[in-house]
Formats: structure tokens, sequence, C-alpha cells
């Protein structure tokens, strides 16, 4: 059987998307599922997801976690104190993260005290992209003219603009997240996976390279 892909858009913690998804994904071992990140804030559960994804990975060994904004937001923040970071968290929704992990206090961000140890190192270990058979896995974008590894982290998970209106010159498709859309988005070498699921909208997979799609 050809070894398949499935890629799952931003989560933000709808634990009970995320469940349906998951069950109706037709995985079998010798696939590989790559998480686009942003798996916390915003949605009520937070928690829940992390537990979830490391289940999932205990069971399909191939699973790639990549790292979304969300994330990086609340690393940086715990390893820099920077309160630049804590505003950012804010504005993202951080407190529905602390009152999944049973109303934490915002002090608990400095040093991720509020979560298991398992699920700080599940952050820790979040990979800023990913490549096989020619896709390139990324949350936000990658701007034109650089590769991902020159373009700098945060921009590179935060990116919308020029990277969705200029044409992409890689070599490989570019499979992303980050920016919402109704429906997912399909252009030459772009596919965005992002549906708003915790807008009220769908949680969004796709199957490559058959480029069907799978919803919740």
């Amino acid at each position: 059987m050809e070894q398949r892909i499935f890629a799952v858009g931003d989560i933000h913690g709808t634990l009970g998307k995320l469940r349906t998804l998951l069950d109706r994904l037709p995985v079998t071992e010798q696939d590989t599922v790559v998480f686009m990140g942003d798996y916390i804030n915003r949605g009520p559960d937070a928690k829940g997801v992390i537990d979830l994804l490391l289940e999932f990975r205990a069971h399909h060994p191939d699973t790639v976690f990549l790292l979304g904004n969300h994330e990086y937001e609340l690393l940086e923040y715990a390893h820099t104190h920077d309160t630049e970071h804590l505003q950012t968290l804010r504005r993202l929704g951080v407190e529905a993260t602390l009152e999944s992990y049973g109303d934490a206090p915002v002090s608990a961000l400095r040093d991720l005290s509020f979560m298991p140890a398992e699920h700080a190192a599940f952050l820790e270990e979040l990979l800023p992209f990913y490549r096989q058979d020619g896709y390139l896995f990324v949350h936000g974008g990658v701007t034109p003219g650089c590769t991902p590894e020159e373009c700098p982290l945060d921009v590179m998970l935060a990116l919308r603009g020029s990277f969705l209106t200029d044409p992409w010159q890689g070599p490989e498709t570019v499979v992303f997240g980050h920016t919402s859309f109704q429906t997912p988005f399909v252009a030459e070498r772009k596919i965005g996976i992002d549906t708003g699921a915790v807008l009220g909208n769908l949680l969004t997979a796709v199957e490559l390279p058959r480029l069907r799609f799978y919803h919740a």
C-alpha cells in the first residue's frame, strides 16, 4: 500500500472535534500524521487535546507535531520571562488554557508548572517544520525567496500576507495552518488546512498525495 501523509489543522483546545476527526481518519501503521500546531489557547480543553495527542502518538509512532505561534509564545515566555510575550499570550486566549489545567494561576506560565512534565516536554519537542515526499509542512508559511532554514522562526509561525499572495517558488508544496479559511485553501503548491475549528467552523485534515479532505 502506498504510504500516505495525513495533516491536521489548528485545534485550539477543541477536544471533541479532534476526537471525532481522528476517528474518521483511515490511518494505518504505514502512514505519517502531521499536526500543524496551535493545540492550545482560545478553546476549552487544551489539556485534553494534549492528552489525546500523546495517546495517539503512542499508537502511531510516525506522528509529527509542529510548533504553532501559540506554543511559541508560551515557550518564549517560560524561557525569557519577557512580559511582551505574556501580553501576547493574553491576546491569544491563554486564560482558556489555564482553566483547562484546573484554573491554574497566570504566574504558573513562567515555568510551565501548571502542566504535567510530559505536557511540557511535548511542547519543548515541537518541530519548526517538516519535509516529506515533496511536501513542506509549516504552521504559518515561508517568506518568498527564503528557505525555512533561513526564515526567522517567529516570522515563519505567524506569516500570512506575502506568503498567501505571492507565488511560491520553492521546490515543495507547502501545507500550512494559522490562517483560517471557511474551506480548505488550495492554490499552486500551497494547501491551507486551518478552517477555524475554534471559531465554530470545522476541524480539517488532508490526506496526501490524494488531496482528500476530512472534517469534524
